[in-house]
Protein backbone atom coordinates (compact mmCIF):
# COMPACT_ATOMS: atom_id res chain seq x y z
CA UNK A 1 0.00 0.00 0.00
CA UNK A 2 2.95 2.32 0.60
CA UNK A 3 3.96 1.86 -3.01
CA UNK A 4 0.42 2.56 -4.18
CA UNK A 5 0.30 5.72 -2.06
CA UNK A 6 3.51 7.02 -3.58
CA UNK A 7 2.31 6.21 -7.07
CA UNK A 8 -0.98 7.98 -6.38
CA UNK A 9 0.80 11.11 -5.21
CA UNK A 10 2.83 11.04 -8.39
CA UNK A 11 -0.30 10.48 -10.41
CA UNK A 12 -1.87 13.68 -9.08
CA UNK A 13 0.90 15.54 -10.89
CA UNK A 14 1.43 13.23 -13.88
CA UNK A 15 -2.09 12.33 -14.99
CA UNK A 16 -1.47 12.89 -18.68
CA UNK A 17 2.30 12.55 -18.94
CA UNK A 18 3.75 10.91 -22.03
CA UNK A 19 7.07 9.55 -23.23
CA UNK A 20 9.72 12.16 -23.90
CA UNK A 21 10.74 11.74 -27.52
CA UNK A 22 13.89 13.26 -28.91
CA UNK A 23 13.47 16.93 -29.75
CA UNK A 24 14.70 18.26 -33.04
CA UNK A 25 16.85 21.37 -32.72
CA UNK A 26 16.00 22.64 -36.23
CA UNK A 27 13.58 25.53 -36.71
CA UNK A 28 10.87 24.29 -39.09
CA UNK A 29 10.09 26.27 -42.25
CA UNK A 30 6.76 27.51 -40.85
CA UNK A 31 8.74 29.02 -37.98
CA UNK A 32 10.92 31.05 -40.37
CA UNK A 33 8.06 32.12 -42.63
CA UNK A 34 9.20 29.92 -45.49
CA UNK A 35 6.07 27.73 -45.56
CA UNK A 36 2.90 28.80 -47.32
CA UNK A 37 -0.51 28.16 -45.75
CA UNK A 38 -1.82 26.20 -48.73
CA UNK A 39 1.09 23.75 -48.39
CA UNK A 40 0.52 23.07 -44.68
CA UNK A 41 -1.54 20.30 -43.09
CA UNK A 42 -2.52 20.42 -39.41
CA UNK A 43 -3.54 17.13 -37.78
CA UNK A 44 -4.60 16.01 -34.33
CA UNK A 45 -3.00 12.71 -33.29
CA UNK A 46 -4.66 10.73 -30.48
CA UNK A 47 -2.96 7.84 -28.72
CA UNK A 48 -5.02 5.38 -26.70
CA UNK A 49 -4.29 4.54 -23.03
CA UNK A 50 -1.37 2.27 -22.20
CA UNK A 51 -0.26 -0.03 -19.40
CA UNK A 52 1.79 2.28 -17.17
CA UNK A 53 0.04 4.53 -14.65
CA UNK A 54 0.76 7.83 -16.47
CA UNK A 55 -0.36 6.21 -19.74
CA UNK A 56 -3.83 5.20 -18.46
CA UNK A 57 -5.23 8.49 -19.72
CA UNK A 58 -3.96 8.34 -23.28
CA UNK A 59 -2.16 11.19 -25.00
CA UNK A 60 -2.51 13.63 -27.87
CA UNK A 61 -0.34 15.83 -30.07
CA UNK A 62 -0.62 18.28 -32.94
CA UNK A 63 1.23 17.53 -36.16
CA UNK A 64 2.32 20.06 -38.77
CA UNK A 65 3.33 18.95 -42.27
CA UNK A 66 4.62 21.04 -45.14
CA UNK A 67 3.85 18.79 -48.11
CA UNK A 68 5.74 20.95 -50.59
CA UNK A 69 8.98 21.01 -48.57
CA UNK A 70 8.53 17.49 -47.13
CA UNK A 71 8.93 18.54 -43.48
CA UNK A 72 6.81 17.16 -40.62
CA UNK A 73 6.90 17.88 -36.90
CA UNK A 74 4.86 16.47 -34.02
CA UNK A 75 4.35 18.82 -31.04
CA UNK A 76 4.08 17.16 -27.64
CA UNK A 77 3.01 19.21 -24.61
CA UNK A 78 3.53 16.27 -22.24
CA UNK A 79 7.29 16.53 -21.75
CA UNK A 80 8.88 16.63 -18.31
CA UNK A 81 12.29 15.93 -16.80
CA UNK A 82 12.44 13.23 -14.15
CA UNK A 83 15.13 14.54 -11.82
CA UNK A 84 15.57 15.77 -8.25
CA UNK A 85 14.36 19.26 -9.13
CA UNK A 86 11.24 17.82 -10.75
CA UNK A 87 10.48 15.73 -7.66
CA UNK A 88 10.87 18.77 -5.41
CA UNK A 89 8.55 20.84 -7.60
CA UNK A 90 6.01 18.06 -7.71
CA UNK A 91 6.08 17.64 -3.95
CA UNK A 92 4.99 21.25 -3.59
CA UNK A 93 2.42 21.06 -6.40
CA UNK A 94 4.41 23.21 -8.83
CA UNK A 95 5.25 20.73 -11.55
CA UNK A 96 6.47 22.23 -14.82
CA UNK A 97 5.88 20.54 -18.17
CA UNK A 98 7.18 21.67 -21.52
CA UNK A 99 6.45 21.26 -25.21
CA UNK A 100 8.86 19.48 -27.50
CA UNK A 101 8.95 18.64 -31.19
CA UNK A 102 9.77 15.27 -32.71
CA UNK A 103 9.52 13.37 -35.97
CA UNK A 104 5.90 12.25 -36.34
CA UNK A 105 6.68 8.88 -37.92
CA UNK A 106 9.09 7.95 -35.11
CA UNK A 107 6.47 8.85 -32.51
CA UNK A 108 3.81 6.80 -34.28
CA UNK A 109 6.13 3.80 -34.38
CA UNK A 110 6.79 4.17 -30.65
CA UNK A 111 3.09 3.97 -29.80
CA UNK A 112 2.60 1.12 -32.22
CA UNK A 113 5.37 -0.79 -30.42
CA UNK A 114 3.44 -0.10 -27.18
CA UNK A 115 0.36 -1.64 -28.86
CA UNK A 116 -1.58 1.60 -28.48
CA UNK A 117 -3.96 3.07 -31.03
CA UNK A 118 -2.65 5.89 -33.21
CA UNK A 119 -5.61 7.82 -34.67
CA UNK A 120 -5.13 10.83 -36.95
CA UNK A 121 -7.60 13.64 -37.73
CA UNK A 122 -6.65 16.10 -40.46
CA UNK A 123 -8.20 19.45 -39.55
CA UNK A 124 -10.23 21.34 -42.15
CA UNK A 125 -8.65 24.77 -41.64
CA UNK A 126 -8.12 27.64 -44.03
CA UNK A 127 -4.56 28.39 -45.23
CA UNK A 128 -4.47 31.41 -42.88
CA UNK A 129 -5.57 29.29 -39.93
CA UNK A 130 -2.98 26.63 -40.74
CA UNK A 131 -0.22 29.25 -40.82
CA UNK A 132 -1.46 30.65 -37.50
CA UNK A 133 -1.41 27.26 -35.76
CA UNK A 134 1.96 26.29 -37.23
CA UNK A 135 3.59 29.59 -36.21
CA UNK A 136 2.22 29.36 -32.67
CA UNK A 137 3.52 25.81 -32.31
CA UNK A 138 6.96 26.79 -33.61
CA UNK A 139 6.96 29.72 -31.17
CA UNK A 140 5.78 27.61 -28.21
CA UNK A 141 8.62 25.13 -28.62
CA UNK A 142 11.32 27.79 -28.25
CA UNK A 143 13.30 27.45 -24.99
CA UNK A 144 12.04 30.75 -23.63
CA UNK A 145 8.38 29.79 -24.25
CA UNK A 146 8.12 26.05 -23.89
CA UNK A 147 7.53 25.57 -20.13
CA UNK A 148 4.17 25.82 -18.38
CA UNK A 149 2.80 25.09 -14.92
CA UNK A 150 0.99 21.79 -15.21
CA UNK A 151 -2.48 21.13 -13.79
CA UNK A 152 -3.86 17.65 -14.29
CA UNK A 153 -7.40 18.81 -15.17
CA UNK A 154 -7.18 22.48 -16.19
CA UNK A 155 -3.87 22.87 -18.01
CA UNK A 156 -2.28 19.73 -19.40
CA UNK A 157 -0.87 18.32 -22.60
CA UNK A 158 -4.37 17.93 -24.13
CA UNK A 159 -6.03 21.16 -22.99
CA UNK A 160 -3.16 22.99 -24.70
CA UNK A 161 -4.13 21.33 -27.99
CA UNK A 162 -7.80 22.15 -27.37
CA UNK A 163 -6.98 25.81 -26.78
CA UNK A 164 -4.85 25.96 -29.93
CA UNK A 165 -7.64 24.53 -32.09
CA UNK A 166 -10.17 26.85 -30.47
CA UNK A 167 -8.11 29.95 -31.32
CA UNK A 168 -7.69 28.73 -34.89
CA UNK A 169 -11.47 28.38 -35.28
CA UNK A 170 -12.19 31.77 -33.77
CA UNK A 171 -13.57 30.36 -30.53
CA UNK A 172 -16.08 28.05 -32.21
CA UNK A 173 -14.87 24.93 -30.39
CA UNK A 174 -15.39 26.51 -26.98
CA UNK A 175 -18.76 27.93 -28.00
CA UNK A 176 -19.96 24.48 -29.09
CA UNK A 177 -18.59 22.96 -25.88
CA UNK A 178 -20.65 25.14 -23.54
CA UNK A 179 -23.12 22.25 -23.35
CA UNK A 180 -23.14 20.27 -20.07
CA UNK A 181 -20.65 17.44 -19.83
CA UNK A 182 -21.64 13.82 -19.56
CA UNK A 183 -20.20 13.38 -16.07
CA UNK A 184 -17.97 14.99 -13.45
CA UNK A 185 -14.20 14.98 -13.44
CA UNK A 186 -14.29 12.39 -10.65
CA UNK A 187 -16.47 10.06 -12.70
CA UNK A 188 -14.13 10.40 -15.68
CA UNK A 189 -11.21 9.65 -13.36
CA UNK A 190 -12.98 6.56 -12.01
CA UNK A 191 -13.64 5.13 -15.46
CA UNK A 192 -10.08 5.71 -16.68
CA UNK A 193 -8.61 4.09 -13.55
CA UNK A 194 -10.92 1.07 -13.71
CA UNK A 195 -7.95 -0.99 -14.92
CA UNK A 196 -6.63 -0.98 -11.34
CA UNK A 197 -9.31 -1.00 -8.59
CA UNK A 198 -6.93 -0.34 -5.64
CA UNK A 199 -5.41 2.65 -7.42
CA UNK A 200 -8.85 3.91 -8.41
CA UNK A 201 -10.03 3.85 -4.78
CA UNK A 202 -6.78 5.46 -3.60
CA UNK A 203 -7.10 8.34 -6.08
CA UNK A 204 -10.73 8.72 -5.04
CA UNK A 205 -9.53 9.10 -1.46
CA UNK A 206 -6.94 11.75 -2.29
CA UNK A 207 -9.16 14.19 -4.23
CA UNK A 208 -11.69 16.64 -2.79
CA UNK A 209 -14.96 18.13 -4.07
CA UNK A 210 -13.08 20.29 -6.59
CA UNK A 211 -13.72 17.51 -9.11
CA UNK A 212 -17.37 16.88 -8.18
CA UNK A 213 -19.15 19.93 -9.58
CA UNK A 214 -20.96 19.81 -12.96
CA UNK A 215 -18.70 20.59 -15.89
CA UNK A 216 -19.06 21.47 -19.56
CA UNK A 217 -17.93 19.50 -22.58
CA UNK A 218 -15.07 21.99 -22.82
CA UNK A 219 -13.76 20.89 -19.43
CA UNK A 220 -14.20 17.23 -20.36
CA UNK A 221 -11.66 17.78 -23.14
CA UNK A 222 -8.82 17.39 -20.64
CA UNK A 223 -8.93 13.78 -21.90
CA UNK A 224 -7.51 12.91 -25.34
CA UNK A 225 -10.46 10.70 -26.31
CA UNK A 226 -12.96 13.42 -25.38
CA UNK A 227 -11.13 16.07 -27.43
CA UNK A 228 -10.97 13.68 -30.38
CA UNK A 229 -14.74 13.11 -30.26
CA UNK A 230 -15.52 16.81 -29.93
CA UNK A 231 -13.29 17.74 -32.84
CA UNK A 232 -14.91 15.00 -34.95
CA UNK A 233 -18.42 16.31 -34.27
CA UNK A 234 -17.73 20.05 -34.67
CA UNK A 235 -19.12 21.98 -37.60
CA UNK A 236 -17.31 25.31 -38.11
CA UNK A 237 -18.57 28.37 -39.98
CA UNK A 238 -16.36 29.57 -42.79
CA UNK A 239 -15.86 33.09 -44.17
CA UNK A 240 -18.79 32.46 -46.53
CA UNK A 241 -21.06 31.69 -43.60
CA UNK A 242 -21.40 28.03 -44.55
CA UNK A 243 -20.88 25.22 -42.05
CA UNK A 244 -18.30 22.54 -42.74
CA UNK A 245 -16.83 19.67 -40.66
CA UNK A 246 -13.71 20.59 -38.71
CA UNK A 247 -12.22 17.19 -39.62
CA UNK A 248 -11.36 16.91 -43.32
CA UNK A 249 -10.48 13.24 -43.05
CA UNK A 250 -9.45 10.78 -40.36
CA UNK A 251 -7.76 7.40 -40.32
CA UNK A 252 -6.04 4.93 -38.05
CA UNK A 253 -2.29 4.72 -38.38
CA UNK A 254 -2.45 1.74 -36.04
CA UNK A 255 -5.32 0.03 -34.22
CA UNK A 256 -4.57 -2.24 -31.27
CA UNK A 257 -6.51 -5.47 -31.67
CA UNK A 258 -6.59 -6.66 -28.06
CA UNK A 259 -6.55 -3.44 -26.03
CA UNK A 260 -9.97 -2.42 -24.69
CA UNK A 261 -11.10 1.19 -24.60
CA UNK A 262 -11.88 2.80 -21.21
CA UNK A 263 -15.44 2.00 -20.06
CA UNK A 264 -18.12 4.47 -21.09
CA UNK A 265 -19.36 4.78 -17.50
CA UNK A 266 -17.57 4.42 -14.14
CA UNK A 267 -17.69 0.78 -12.97
CA UNK A 268 -20.42 0.09 -10.34
CA UNK A 269 -18.08 -0.96 -7.56
CA UNK A 270 -20.10 0.51 -4.69
CA UNK A 271 -21.69 -2.76 -3.44
CA UNK A 272 -18.35 -4.61 -3.64
CA UNK A 273 -16.56 -1.85 -1.73
CA UNK A 274 -19.26 -1.87 0.95
CA UNK A 275 -18.96 -5.67 1.19
CA UNK A 276 -15.20 -5.36 1.68
CA UNK A 277 -15.65 -2.76 4.43
CA UNK A 278 -18.28 -4.87 6.20
CA UNK A 279 -16.11 -7.96 5.82
CA UNK A 280 -13.06 -6.34 7.41
CA UNK A 281 -15.08 -4.78 10.22
CA UNK A 282 -16.94 -8.04 10.78
CA UNK A 283 -13.67 -9.98 10.84
CA UNK A 284 -12.47 -7.88 13.77
CA UNK A 285 -15.68 -8.58 15.68
CA UNK A 286 -15.37 -12.27 14.85
CA UNK A 287 -11.80 -12.45 16.12
CA UNK A 288 -12.74 -10.66 19.32
CA UNK A 289 -15.62 -13.09 19.90
CA UNK A 290 -13.41 -16.08 19.16
CA UNK A 291 -10.80 -14.85 21.60
CA UNK A 292 -13.42 -14.23 24.28
CA UNK A 293 -14.99 -17.67 23.96
CA UNK A 294 -11.99 -19.88 23.24
CA UNK A 295 -9.04 -17.93 24.55
CA UNK A 296 -5.60 -18.75 23.23
CA UNK A 297 -2.93 -16.78 21.46
CA UNK A 298 -3.99 -17.12 17.80
CA UNK A 299 -7.08 -14.88 17.75
CA UNK A 300 -5.23 -12.17 19.67
CA UNK A 301 -2.33 -12.25 17.20
CA UNK A 302 -4.69 -12.16 14.22
CA UNK A 303 -6.68 -9.26 15.69
CA UNK A 304 -3.47 -7.34 16.37
CA UNK A 305 -2.23 -8.09 12.86
CA UNK A 306 -5.46 -6.84 11.26
CA UNK A 307 -5.28 -3.69 13.40
CA UNK A 308 -1.69 -2.94 12.41
CA UNK A 309 -2.30 -3.58 8.72
CA UNK A 310 -5.37 -1.36 8.65
CA UNK A 311 -3.40 1.36 10.43
CA UNK A 312 -0.78 1.10 7.69
CA UNK A 313 -3.16 0.91 4.69
CA UNK A 314 -5.42 3.73 5.88
CA UNK A 315 -2.96 5.79 7.89
CA UNK A 316 -0.36 6.46 5.19
CA UNK A 317 -2.83 7.96 2.66
CA UNK A 318 -4.59 9.85 5.46
CA UNK A 319 -1.32 11.37 6.66
CA UNK A 320 -0.20 12.20 3.11
CA UNK A 321 -3.54 13.89 2.46
CA UNK A 322 -3.23 15.97 5.62
CA UNK A 323 0.33 17.07 4.81
CA UNK A 324 -0.53 17.92 1.19
CA UNK A 325 -3.36 20.14 2.39
CA UNK A 326 -1.15 22.02 4.84
CA UNK A 327 2.08 22.63 2.94
CA UNK A 328 1.61 22.13 -0.84
CA UNK A 329 -0.18 23.74 -3.78
CA UNK A 330 -2.11 20.56 -4.61
CA UNK A 331 -5.48 22.29 -4.33
CA UNK A 332 -7.34 19.10 -5.24
CA UNK A 333 -6.42 17.72 -1.81
CA UNK A 334 -7.51 20.71 0.30
CA UNK A 335 -10.34 20.39 2.87
CA UNK A 336 -10.84 16.76 1.92
CA UNK A 337 -13.77 15.15 3.75
CA UNK A 338 -11.99 11.80 3.76
CA UNK A 339 -9.91 13.12 6.66
CA UNK A 340 -12.99 12.38 8.78
CA UNK A 341 -12.39 8.72 7.91
CA UNK A 342 -8.60 8.36 7.96
CA UNK A 343 -5.92 10.80 9.09
CA UNK A 344 -2.58 10.83 10.94
CA UNK A 345 -4.26 9.40 14.06
CA UNK A 346 -4.88 6.20 12.12
CA UNK A 347 -1.15 5.47 12.12
CA UNK A 348 -1.35 4.86 15.87
CA UNK A 349 -3.08 1.57 15.10
CA UNK A 350 0.28 0.21 13.90
CA UNK A 351 2.23 0.28 17.20
CA UNK A 352 -0.90 -0.52 19.25
CA UNK A 353 -1.66 -3.47 16.98
CA UNK A 354 1.89 -4.77 17.28
CA UNK A 355 1.67 -4.47 21.08
CA UNK A 356 -1.54 -6.48 21.02
CA UNK A 357 0.11 -9.18 18.91
CA UNK A 358 3.00 -9.44 21.37
CA UNK A 359 0.64 -9.50 24.37
CA UNK A 360 3.04 -7.54 26.57
CA UNK A 361 1.14 -4.27 26.92
CA UNK A 362 -2.07 -4.57 28.98
CA UNK A 363 -3.10 -1.04 27.92
CA UNK A 364 -3.05 -1.83 24.20
CA UNK A 365 -6.72 -2.86 24.10
CA UNK A 366 -7.90 0.27 25.90
CA UNK A 367 -5.85 2.48 23.59
CA UNK A 368 -7.15 0.70 20.52
CA UNK A 369 -10.75 1.08 21.69
CA UNK A 370 -10.28 4.82 22.18
CA UNK A 371 -8.49 5.20 18.84
CA UNK A 372 -11.07 3.35 16.76
CA UNK A 373 -13.92 5.00 18.65
CA UNK A 374 -12.53 8.43 17.72
CA UNK A 375 -12.08 7.38 14.08
CA UNK A 376 -15.56 5.87 13.91
CA UNK A 377 -16.99 9.02 15.49
CA UNK A 378 -15.22 11.13 12.88
CA UNK A 379 -16.67 9.01 10.10
CA UNK A 380 -20.18 9.28 11.53
CA UNK A 381 -19.73 13.05 11.87
CA UNK A 382 -18.74 13.27 8.22
CA UNK A 383 -21.99 11.53 7.26
CA UNK A 384 -24.11 13.69 9.56
CA UNK A 385 -22.66 16.85 8.00
CA UNK A 386 -23.47 15.74 4.44
CA UNK A 387 -26.72 17.76 4.13
CA UNK A 388 -24.80 21.01 4.70
CA UNK A 389 -23.63 22.80 1.50
CA UNK A 390 -19.87 22.78 2.24
CA UNK A 391 -19.85 19.00 2.66
CA UNK A 392 -20.76 17.95 -0.87
CA UNK A 393 -17.79 15.73 -1.72
CA UNK A 394 -18.67 12.56 -3.61
CA UNK A 395 -16.91 10.22 -1.18
CA UNK A 396 -19.63 7.64 -0.56
CA UNK A 397 -17.37 4.88 -1.87
CA UNK A 398 -14.82 5.73 0.81
CA UNK A 399 -17.48 6.00 3.50
CA UNK A 400 -18.80 2.56 2.50
CA UNK A 401 -15.30 1.13 2.81
CA UNK A 402 -13.75 2.82 5.85
CA UNK A 403 -16.64 3.58 8.21
CA UNK A 404 -17.67 -0.10 8.63
CA UNK A 405 -14.03 -0.93 9.35
CA UNK A 406 -13.76 1.71 12.07
CA UNK A 407 -17.09 0.73 13.60
CA UNK A 408 -16.14 -2.95 13.53
CA UNK A 409 -12.75 -2.33 15.15
CA UNK A 410 -14.27 -0.06 17.81
CA UNK A 411 -16.93 -2.69 18.43
CA UNK A 412 -14.34 -5.44 18.75
CA UNK A 413 -12.39 -3.66 21.46
CA UNK A 414 -15.54 -2.19 22.99
CA UNK A 415 -16.94 -5.73 23.24
CA UNK A 416 -13.89 -6.73 25.19
CA UNK A 417 -14.41 -3.86 27.63
CA UNK A 418 -18.13 -4.58 28.00
CA UNK A 419 -17.77 -8.30 28.58
CA UNK A 420 -14.95 -7.76 31.04
CA UNK A 421 -17.47 -6.03 33.31
CA UNK A 422 -19.94 -8.93 33.22
CA UNK A 423 -19.91 -11.84 35.73
CA UNK A 424 -17.07 -14.19 34.82
CA UNK A 425 -15.32 -11.48 32.89
CA UNK A 426 -12.16 -11.70 34.96
CA UNK A 427 -11.86 -15.44 34.37
CA UNK A 428 -12.36 -14.88 30.64
CA UNK A 429 -9.66 -12.25 30.72
CA UNK A 430 -7.40 -14.73 32.45
CA UNK A 431 -7.90 -17.27 29.67
CA UNK A 432 -7.27 -14.58 27.10
CA UNK A 433 -4.20 -12.92 28.54
CA UNK A 434 -2.37 -15.90 29.96
CA UNK A 435 -0.08 -16.01 33.04
CA UNK A 436 -0.05 -12.26 33.71
CA UNK A 437 -3.84 -12.07 33.87
CA UNK A 438 -4.12 -15.27 35.93
CA UNK A 439 -2.18 -13.64 38.74
CA UNK A 440 -5.10 -11.20 39.08
CA UNK A 441 -7.90 -13.81 38.89
CA UNK A 442 -9.57 -15.18 42.07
Amino acid sequence: MLRLSLIALGLLGLLLASPAHAQSGLVPPWGTGESQGEDLVISLATFSPGDDVPAWWGHGSLVVEDRKLGVTRLYNYGMFSFDDAMLARFAMGRLEFWVGQARAEATYRYYRAEDRDVRIQELNLTPEQREQVARRLADNVLPENREYLYHHYNDNCVTRLRDMIDVATGGQLREADRAPGRMTLREHTRRYTAVNPPMSVLLDFMMNDEIDHPITRWEEAFLPDELEQQVASLQVKGADGQLRPLVARQWNYYEASNRPRPPVEPPPWGPWILALGLGLGGAALGLATWERKKGGRLPRVLLGLETALLGLVLGIPGTALFVMWLVTDHTVTYRNENLFLANPLTLLAIPFGVSLMRGKNPKARTRLFKLWAVLAGGGVLGVVLKPLPPFDQDNWRLIALILPISLGMAGAFGLERLLARLPGGARASARRDGPVARLEAP
